[in-house]
């Protein structure tokens, strides 16, 4: 924090000099440089006001995890009507019944990112399953993992010799063709493995931005979690932590009906109301994080 009152006194004091607005646009990028220093000072990120992609992996456990996955996606769509946020699908890998193995939306409205950011993380379920004949109680996870959207490809630079793209077709549940023309495109960041998916849009183009954005986005928030050493519990990178112990929320529909984060020890029983994206006792509870 030092470091950072530090750089705002040093703005602050070239901006007293006679000749700050002689170049404008410099004195411009000063000005929003110590705006973001002191949102950041102020505990703000500079894009909380900004939009959010939200990704959603299924844990280990087949159809059970697939199927969480979707209900999570069902909740997110419906925190966002609730809220009036705009809401697009960017890229889906759908199983045959109707589960998915990820998942990724858009959410665009004012302050997105900073509403929800700390839903990032591993979400337990707890419920009779409804894929076994025996009607046992089963346990599933997915990771939730919550980015800003960045409007510019041009962001972060990324070294093209970092990238590794793939394109392929578009294509709907069981592999079925809709595009016939490749425009989905996968993007690896080879030093991290991180990779993305994008087929929403209608050409090759469009889907490699959209891409790289998210991209983009992932690696802003790689980099925030490496600074702050992954505290508070916020995104786990690796799909083999997607399990007990792991977990930020848990949701139990059986033998009780209970909704509990485990950060803020908030909890409800009214969880047909949390699954029909009523999560804002959760968000408040959130920002002590």
């Amino acid at each position: 924090m030092d470091e950072i009152k530090e750089k705002i006194e040093k703005l602050e004091a070239e901006m007293m000099a006679p000749d700050f607005w002689l170049d404008k646009n410099r004195a411009q990028e000063k000005i929003r440089e110590l705006n973001n220093f002191k949102e950041e000072l102020a505990g703000e990120n500079k894009y909380d006001k900004g939009d959010a992609v939200i990704t959603i992996f299924a844990g280990a456990g087949g159809d059970d995890a697939e199927d969480w996955a979707r209900i999570l996606f069902e909740m997110y769509q419906k925190f966002a009507q609730n809220k009036g946020f705009d809401f697009f699908l960017i890229h889906k890998n759908e199983n045959d019944r109707g589960g998915y193995r990820n998942i990724t939306l858009e959410l665009r409205g004012k302050s997105v990112y900073g509403l929800i950011k700390n839903e990032s993380g591993v979400h337990r379920l707890v419920r009779i399953s409804p894929f076994n004949a025996k009607n046992l109680r089963h346990t599933s996870f997915a990771l939730v993992e919550v980015i800003p959207r960045f409007d510019k490809p041009t962001e972060i630079k990324i070294p093209e010799e970092d990238l590794k793209i793939e394109f392929a077709r578009s294509s709907g549940p069981g592999g079925q063709n809709v595009n016939k023309r490749e425009t989905a495109v996968r993007i690896v960041h080879i030093p991290t493995n991180l990779a993305v998916h994008a087929d929403s849009e209608r050409s090759q183009l469009q889907n490699r931005e959209k891409a790289l954005a998210i991209l983009q986005g992932k690696l802003y928030k790689k980099a925030e979690e490496d600074k702050i050493k992954k505290e508070k519990g916020m995104y786990i990178s690796k799909t083999t932590e997607i399990e007990w112990g792991n977990q930020i929320r848990s949701y139990v529909l059986h033998p009780y009906k209970m909704v509990k984060d485990h950060r803020t020890e908030f909890e409800t029983s009214d969880i047909e109301s949390v699954l029909d994206g009523e999560l804002d006792e959760f968000l408040e509870a959130e920002k002590s994080l």
